[in-house]
């Protein structure tokens, strides 16, 4: 059998700073055979989509997790129910659970986790529409940062996206 090596070309319909980003992360993790792996919940796969808008993503995208409901996090990523209800589906407990999850329920060696207030609906006076929590967690590390993000249902999401990118860049080696 004869192996190509092909360009990574993008769908025309991912936004030119996704696409540096995504190109950035998967020209690092390529370098060092490495993977990611998504755990999502107020992006609702969004994450997982803009990696596989590039071809050749199954090279460094290992699988994403879409968990909305507390219950897909407790039975996919085993955050435990204890956690959602002390401190709510939208915390640093929470979304540090689903990393972890995400990791130990993969071969990546990196992962995204997102939970948040996407709105309209939803939020309330600790958690108004637009917070977001982000982890980023690999073997030996783990990164959570609480985000407040302005805008409609779609703006927060995107804009999740992109602050998770952006948070894994930090993460990963160039």
């Amino acid at each position: 059998m004869q192996v190509r090596n092909l360009p990574l070309r993008y769908n025309a319909g991912m936004d030119k700073d996704s696409q540096e980003s995504v190109q950035i992360v998967a020209d690092r993790l390529l370098r060092h055979r490495q993977k990611v792996c998504t755990a999502e919940s107020c992006t609702g796969g969004l994450i997982a989509k803009t990696f596989t808008d590039l071809a050749g993503s199954s090279d460094w995208f290992e699988r994403g997790f879409v968990t909305y409901s507390n219950a897909a996090k407790n039975e996919m990523l085993a955050v435990p129910v204890s956690l959602i209800e002390d401190y709510g589906a939208v915390s640093e407990a929470v979304a540090t659970a689903m990393a972890s999850g995400a990791l130990r329920h993969s071969k990546a060696d990196y992962s995204i986790a997102v939970t948040g207030v996407a709105g309209p609906g939803g939020g309330s006076d600790d958690k108004p529409v637009g917070t977001v929590w982000i982890a980023v967690a690999s073997a030996g590390q783990m990164v959570a940062r609480r985000y407040q993000f302005d805008g409609d249902r779609r703006a927060v999401r995107v804009a999740t996206m992109q602050s998770a990118l952006d948070l894994l860049l930090d993460l990963v080696s160039a």
